[in-house]
């Protein structure tokens, strides 16, 4: 905006000044809010009146109210001062993925396969920021999340215990199938498909510690109408490959489980009727993210839209 169409601009913070006046309906309410004395605002809207040629304020004994040249600059000004904060914005948060870091919660089976993927992105784009990834258990995963000791996190459900926490917003990152792992040399390992009933006499491997799968087992055997026969307990994934590998028995696991293939057992799936797993991105609900999140949150969506086919 030129004075007099000649080419002279006004001064931003002037004009800043102007809108807090006009919004506030007094120079030292305003002046409180900006940080000025009130004499220093009124000797700059005395210069921007100067500027501008012709009266912004009338004074009154109980505030300022604009006259109407004050009430059209204050409307232009409101517009470019908006205008510059949101540049300034961007631009902090541009110099924000230039240095940082950025500490994340998520689980072992994701950490063994999708996760990667997600951070060897995430770092090629954002080499400065500062990654620190903690695999717990769900629980931590939320109390963490909770305190604040994590930015976000990953977690899971099942249909049949969706997680929902209000102070917790959730974004689906993908869904996964559940398979089965049987032996090389199992009679079924020639199929590529099973159902829970040709497993009815079989000896299942499940993780030990009251580990989710074993409900997703008795759940999946139970509509298939029979119990499961519990004959080992496996502290993680790989164990329970490798105990299938010898004909220990057969499992049931999620399909990032088995990013990392034992070469000796087969991976068979249930179809239709396999449970699906819903892979959850879990942020506060009462905070502002901060740019490396943002940055994060983006890249995780489009790498899971690159490999979800991977994972049904």
């Amino acid at each position: 905006m030129l004075k007099d169409q000649g080419s002279e601009l006004f001064d931003i913070r002037r004009l800043a000044l102007l809108v807090e006046v006009v919004e506030q309906g007094s120079i030292t309410a305003a002046a409180d809010l900006m940080m000025y004395t009130p004499s220093a605002v009124s000797q700059q809207l005395r210069k921007l009146e100067q500027e501008v040629g012709q009266p912004l304020l009338n004074r009154r004994s109980r505030g300022v109210v604009p006259t109407e040249a004050g009430q059209v600059l204050a409307g232009h000004a409101r517009k470019i001062v908006g205008q510059m904060r949101a540049a300034q914005n961007d631009l902090d948060q541009m110099a924000g993925l230039r240095s940082g870091s950025l500490s994340i919660g998520t689980f072992p089976t994701l950490a063994g396969s999708f996760l990667p993927l997600v951070i060897r992105a995430f770092k090629k784009r954002y080499p400065a920021i500062a990654l620190s990834v903690r695999s717990a258990r769900f629980e931590e995963l939320v109390s963490d999340l909770e305190s604040g000791d994590t930015g976000l996190c990953l977690l899971w459900d099942y249909p049949w215990n969706r997680f929902h926490d209000d102070s917790i917003r959730i974004t689906e990152v993908f869904q996964e199938s559940t398979v089965i792992l049987v032996a090389k040399g199992h009679h079924l390992a020639d199929r590529d498909e099973v159902r829970m009933a040709d497993l009815q006499k079989e000896s299942w491997i499940v993780r030990a510690d009251s580990h989710p799968v074993v409900e997703v087992l008795k759940r999946s055997a139970n509509a298939a109408g029979f119990e499961p026969t519990i004959g080992f307990l496996a502290n993680d994934y790989q164990e329970a490959q490798a105990m299938v590998s010898v004909g220990m028995g057969v499992a049931i696991v999620p399909k990032t489980a088995v990013a990392l293939q034992h070469p000796d057992i087969r991976v068979l799936s249930l179809g239709a009727a396999a449970p699906l797993r819903r892979v959850l991105l879990a942020q506060r609900q009462d905070k502002v993210y901060a740019p490396a999140e943002v940055a994060f949150h983006t890249t995780l969506l489009e790498i899971a839209r690159e490999h979800v086919a991977d994972y049904l």
